[in-house]
């Protein structure tokens, strides 16, 4: 992949969001950015003497009309120290939509073109500024909701996965040189590699690609935060709770079993950790098509969820349809809440940890509130307990498109290993070795199919 350079058009766009604000910016970039910039930017003194980075006050003013649109700051960034290799103009207007778009119209009237989304950190990536992994991580720094999620994405614009493939791909490398060199030098006596050898290394490659795909989980939960769901039989309270979570009426709660028919997802904060709450339709025996899907929903969930709030009434004794749920969703990711305490008890904690074995119990009232506070340090406790949530830095930040691809690296990984075992010639071994290679170029983007690049650009906002 070539940048293009001065041959590639100038681009402009809005580069803050819609709406009033002390300041918004409008971003231009290519080659007739400084010239566009001299015909509709006046200063307060003196000529157009635009000096690349530093900071001019003056006016934006339609050349036609003669008119102010705005008074401004501008900046001058000359190539190729900027952001996207090219030369670039952000102009720092006051932040009302209409101030915004005049100034943008008159940019596009004077010879840019509005750009595509992502477009700015598309150039950054072909101008080589950026690898691919990197570009998503300024996608990452958008979009992150927790202290941790940003951390990891600022790992990753700095380079950090980068340095990992770099790692693997100069592993195989050496791998390959050693092949290449006894099949391309045969009248040198070049002895072959050693077949063990070969196999230890890409062993080790192999148990480094095991270890990234593992950090894909932790890195999702640092970036869409920790899934909780809310199960139990119909009408013990899961939407009362999820209610009292928020502090605020999120779901529908009346006397009626099975008013939730589908997953509602919520988003809360307790003590720093992103928690994303699904309250499910109740997980008893259905009563209708409507009811059927439901749990089939809450089911495909329940298999993403990390961590489980199993919600009992405790006003009501255990009866065959608890012991169920219990059997079916019990076990190390699950927390027993035991509702309704403020109505006279059927059974006891202990009587729960008797027959579930369950050491993680909280009695509350979700009509009430009470037991909630203690509830929500206990699902924080719960979640740094089990590693949901770790400290450190020791998690390389792998997103879904590069656990795919790390995927195909171990399949055709795990195919080189066992055809050498069966003694294919070394040439087939060094094509094998240079398709991994191919693949793992993917990440970082050296060897991305153009319309994977689209997609991953296409979901940056216009102006990044």
């Amino acid at each position: 992949m070539l940048f293009q350079g001065a041959d590639s058009d100038t681009i402009a766009a809005i580069a803050t969001p819609y709406g009033e604000s002390g300041i918004g910016i409008v971003r231009i970039s290519g080659p007739d950015a400084k010239g566009i910039a001299g015909k509709i930017f006046k200063p307060r003194r003196g000529p157009v003497i635009l000096k690349s980075h530093h900071i001019h006050y003056g006016e934006i003013v339609d050349p036609k009309e003669g008119k102010a649109i705005d008074e401004v700051l501008l900046a001058f960034m000359a190539a190729p120290k900027t952001y996207t290799r090219e030369d670039v103009i952000e102009i720092f207007c006051h932040g009302g939509f209409f101030v915004l778009y005049r100034v943008l119209e008159l940019v596009l009237r004077e010879g840019a073109r509005e750009a595509l989304p992502g477009e700015f950190t598309k150039r950054a990536f072909l101008a080589g500024r950026i690898d691919l992994a990197q570009a998503e991580a300024v996608l990452d720094i958008i979009q992150a909701k927790t202290e941790e999620g940003l951390r990891l994405a600022k790992e990753q614009l700095q380079g950090k996965l980068s340095q990992e493939m770099e790692s693997l791909r100069s592993a195989l490398l050496e791998v390959l040189v050693s092949i290449e060199a006894y099949i391309d030098f045969p009248e040198e006596d070049v002895e072959p590699p050693p077949i063990e050898s070969v196999r230890e290394r890409l062993c080790f490659i192999l148990t480094k690609i095991a270890d990234l795909m593992r950090s894909y989980e932790e890195g999702e939960i640092y970036r869409d935060g920790v899934k909780v769901a809310i199960v139990g039989k119909a009408n013990v309270g899961k939407s009362s709770l999820l209610n009292q979570l928020l502090k605020r009426r999120r779901a529908i709660v009346t006397a009626i079993p099975g008013t939730t028919t589908d997953v509602i997802e919520e988003v809360v904060n307790l003590s720093g950790v992103l928690i994303r709450l699904m309250d499910m339709a109740g997980l008893s025996e259905p009563r209708n098509e409507v009811e059927q899907e439901g749990v089939k929903l809450t089911r495909e969930k329940l298999s993403e969820s990390h961590v489980i709030l199993l919600v009992l009434d405790r006003s009501r004794p255990l009866d065959e349809e608890d012991q169920r749920i219990i059997r079916e969703v019990g076990g190390g990711k699950a927390i027993f809440v035991l509702n309704k305490i403020d109505l006279p008890s059927r059974f006891s904690e202990g009587d729960l940890r008797e027959k579930a074995g369950q050491k993680d119990i909280y009695p509350i009232s979700a009509l009430r509130g009470d037991g909630i506070e203690r509830l929500q340090k206990g699902l924080v406790s719960t979640i740094k307990r089990e590693g949901v949530k770790r400290e450190g830095t020791e998690i390389v930040p792998v997103n879904l498109r590069h656990k795919r691809v790390l995927e195909r690296l171990k399949e055709a990984l795990e195919d080189l290993l066992r055809v050498l075992g069966q003694g294919i010639p070394w040439d087939i071994a060094a094509i094998e070795i240079k398709r991994v290679l191919s693949i793992l170029g993917e990440i970082v983007g050296e060897t991305t199919p153009e319309e994977v690049l689209e997609t991953i650009f296409s979901q940056f906002c216009i102006g990044k």
